[in-house]
């Protein structure tokens, strides 16, 4: 199945440093790098994408048997050093800037692990600091992840008065025994109250809802599907469980639905969301009109997003080349590396005969695809670097293009690996 990803971490993950530009004499630090990354090089892009802000929360109450994420379980008895972290972050920040001098961001978004452990005034202490060192869009989407059973409702009130204009509430099922088997802090009870409490306070929020779950039926998903809908959530993601590498679950794996239960279950969910008004926009996300998750969509279509925190990502584009960084996973090795100035553990400069993949590794998961012009414009490549997959996908029923678009087919979406490996063997 597709593997899915949250916002912050769809790039694959930096290698170790490579053809980065070599520092110039006398110059040191960030403004070094930005100096260096402004030389001339391979590409040449005639336009910078938009610019996002991702910033990484990594602790949960307990880490779920079927997460990959970078999360890491809060000791009860000793919390988490919010304050430390929240100093680290700013810190973090302020070193990036000369990276992105000049450049707004369009988009923010805070993921983890689970965000909403944060006290409503360390949520305002960090939007403060980013309003600070950053100029924001002004209507800028401000997404904050949460999860249920992290609800209170002065809490998230105060959330929303500190800026956070859109919620992504982490429910999965509504079906208690489901919940219990995803190893969730939350039952079903506080899956209809977290939902309720979202509603109050943000007129934009996304509900994650899993599928194809531990013994789960067709009626179980389907009325999974039916709740939350009936919420008239703004976003819906609907994501197929899929066991990933080094989780509890892919070490035991549980009983799931086989092929053929899973595919009637994923064809129930298209149907049913589109019957109900959700346009499905990319592989796992639906959304009424105008509600298209933004930060989202501009990880898809290749765009720039600047990563703080523990085991964030960032892909930041210059004139001549796209720049990848990974920073340190664990918080408190992470919280170290800031202060002796260097939170970035890996770093690395995309090669020319890699881009034309990134780029339609992460485009192809759009149901309309893209322009052809978008793809010169975002990897410095003409659209002929890869006319021979192209063709070949095309010919294999996997592909459309025309002068106007070039999207996956209903078939492509099916098989989305098979397709995305065309273009990594080009």
């Amino acid at each position: 199945m597709i593997p899915i990803k949250v916002a912050g971490s769809m790039a694959r993950p930096a290698s170790k440093p490579g053809n980065v530009p070599a520092p110039q004499d006398g110059i040191s630090g960030a403004a070094g790098a930005a100096l260096r990354y402004l030389q001339p090089g391979a590409l040449n892009l005639t336009a910078l994408p938009p610019l996002s802000l991702y910033i990484h929360f990594p602790w949960c109450v307990r880490k779920c048997p079927y997460c990959d994420f970078n999360s890491h379980e809060v000791r009860q008895e000793q919390g988490f050093p919010e304050d430390d972290y929240l100093a680290a972050l700013r810190l973090d920040l302020e070193m990036a800037l000369p990276l992105i001098w000049g450049r707004k961001i369009h988009t923010i978004f805070i993921g983890g692990g689970t965000p909403s452990l944060m006290s409503a005034a360390g949520l305002d202490r960090l939007m403060s600091d980013v309003r600070t060192l950053l100029p924001l869009e002004s209507d800028c989407e401000i997404t904050m992840e949460a999860n249920p059973g992290t609800f209170e409702t002065e809490k998230f009130k105060s959330y929303r008065a500190s800026g956070v204009n859109r919620l992504s509430v982490g429910i999965q099922s509504f079906n208690g025994r489901h919940l219990q088997s995803l190893g969730r802090i939350h039952d079903d009870h506080e899956a209809r109250r977290a939902v309720e409490i979202a509603q109050a306070h943000f007129d934009n929020f996304n509900l994650d809802l899993m599928y194809a779950l531990p013994s789960q039926t067709l009626a179980e998903a389907q009325a999974d599907l039916e709740t939350a809908l009936s919420f008239a959530p703004p976003h819906l993601s609907l994501y197929h469980l899929t066991l990933e590498p080094n989780t509890l679950f892919a070490k035991y794996p549980p009983a799931l639905p086989d092929d053929d239960e899973s595919a009637d279950i994923a064809d129930m969910v298209a149907a049913r969301a589109a019957q109900a008004g959700y346009g499905r926009y990319e592989v796992s996300a639906y959304a009424r009109p105008g509600r298209q998750a933004r930060h989202n969509r501009n990880y898809w279509e290749f765009g720039d997003y600047l990563g703080i925190g523990a085991g964030a990502h960032s892909k930041i584009s210059f004139p001549h080349r796209v720049l990848r960084q990974a920073r340190y996973k664990q918080p408190r090795a992470y919280m170290e590396a800031v202060r002796e100035g260097k939170p970035v553990q890996e770093e690395r400069e995309l090669a020319r005969e890699e881009m034309g993949f990134e780029f339609m590794l992460n485009t192809l998961r759009l149901t309309g695809g893209f322009a052809p012009n978008l793809f010169a414009e975002r990897t410095g490549l003409l659209l002929n670097a890869i006319e021979q997959p192209l063709n070949a996908a095309e010919a294999k029923g996997l592909l459309y293009r025309d002068h106007q678009v070039i999207r996956p087919t209903e078939l492509g979406l099916c098989f989305l690996n098979d397709l995305q490996q065309m273009f990594l063997e080009q």
